[in-house]
């Protein structure tokens, strides 16, 4: 997955990274490192839990040997003392072709590739919703939505009846509700092949037996998938145990992070989900906040935390969900 390094998009980097088994943080050799979306963008990989990365030192054709060695030397200083002070960094041009099958050879020495783990209940998080049709299909022609994302545990089987969550949102008697969807998976893949089966690792997709207009331009997008009865709850609150980070990550200017406050509005990304918390609790360091849009996850799961600060939302640290 191609995450957006811009600043305006690290909402959707923050998701995409739940999904992922390793990551490539790309730096330009002839940018001064850091840069402030570098800064973002390696804080959220460690709060996301992603512990495989590997550095890729791109654009070396754009500047001189000595250059390219302060700037590797830049990034090295830049990991000290954090989680990724031992990573790779391969210097290449992804332009010119060169050094890219180092790259290569580093992904599978470093990102190795999750053990199947078919004894536990299976779980997949969807970051992606489509539909294949084309203008003019006939009715019979016609196939069901499609569910793209990452298997986190278990597997998923062609026949198989799926659940989904929190499904469908809806406003009833003023008040927000999530109705589970239900479907039956009619086709798998991963990559470009058809299988009859998936598992964790890699990118898959389901072809269900949903009306395609349900899924269709990514509308179940932060969704999970498993099998019936067997997700985690539906939260419209939740009540976060949090780490405050001592620095505002991305701004310009070196900012100290301020406590939580009551009514804040923040902006919460949990699993492949993102969604907004109004506060409506404090205690020392946790909060309980009201969603805009319920969320499925599990007791336990880690939600980043990010707060708007002048026109964009900055990173400011995680909680974790309690009962």
């Amino acid at each position: 997955m191609d995450a957006p390094g811009h600043e305006s998009l690290m909402a959707t980097m923050l998701s995409g990274s739940r999904i992922m088994n390793g990551a490539i943080l790309m730096i330009a050799a002839n940018e001064i490192c850091p840069q402030p979306q570098t800064r973002e963008h390696l804080m959220g990989l460690q709060i996301a839990g992603i512990k495989n990365l590997i550095i890729v030192q791109n654009k070396i054709d754009l500047v001189s040997e000595e250059r390219a060695l302060r700037n590797y030397n830049q990034i090295k200083e830049f990991l000290k003392g954090t989680d990724y002070e031992d990573t790779p960094i391969i210097p290449i041009s992804a332009q010119k072709g060169v050094n890219v099958e180092f790259l290569i050879e580093a992904i599978e020495k470093n990102i190795p590739t999750p053990k199947k783990t078919a004894s536990k209940e299976p779980m997949m998080f969807i970051a992606r919703s489509f539909d294949i049709n084309k203008p003019g299909f006939k009715p019979d022609d016609l196939k069901g939505g499609v569910l793209g994302g990452a298997m986190l545990q278990g597997s998923i089987k062609v026949g198989d009846e799926i659940e989904i969550k929190p499904g469908r949102v809806v406003e009833e008697q003023n008040k927000t509700v999530a109705r589970s969807m239900f479907a039956k998976v009619v086709s798998c893949m991963t990559g470009s092949q058809s299988v009859k089966e998936i598992f964790p690792g890699g990118s898959v997709a389901i072809m269900t037996s949903l009306d395609p207009s349900v899924v269709s331009s990514d509308k179940l997008v932060g969704n999970i998938v498993g099998l019936k009865d067997k997700l985690p709850p539906v939260w419209y609150h939740l009540f976060l145990e949090t780490t405050l980070l001592e620095k505002v990550i991305g701004s310009e200017r070196e900012e100290d992070v301020e406590p939580i406050k009551m009514n804040e509005i923040l902006m919460l990304n949990v699993n492949s989900a993102a969604t907004v918390g109004f506060v409506e609790e404090l205690g020392k360091n946790q909060f309980k906040c009201r969603l805009k849009k319920p969320i499925c996850a599990e007791i336990g799961s880690r939600a980043t935390i990010s707060r708007r600060i002048g026109t964009r939302f900055r990173l400011i640290g995680y909680g974790t969900i309690k009962n």
